[in-house]
């Protein structure tokens, strides 16, 4: 089983976005491995793999912090197994 998760932010830009998420990763030890954000006619999107292989937290407390971080920030956060993300988009 794989250690790699996919986060995906969207949402209306605004100040500190990258550093409440980050922030909140790096909280559980998660490391970035790569890291794409743009913005679309004010619509923020940021897309980031990583790892928690060595993480202090199970894949579901990070969701859940990352998650209550998009709340906070009225952003759409989503967290997934990068491994099932991969399986539901083969052909």
């Amino acid at each position: 089983m794989s250690d790699q998760i996919l986060v995906t932010v969207s949402g209306v830009d605004k100040i500190g976005i990258v550093a409440k998420v980050t922030a909140t990763l790096a909280k559980y030890e998660v490391n970035i491995e790569d890291i794409k954000q743009t913005l679309m006619q004010g619509h923020f999107v940021m897309f980031m793999l990583c790892n928690i292989e060595n993480s202090k937290g199970t894949f579901k407390e990070i969701k859940e912090a990352i998650t209550s971080i998009g709340t906070e920030m009225g952003m759409e956060i989503w967290v997934q197994k990068k491994e099932i993300f991969d399986n539901m988009h083969r052909i």
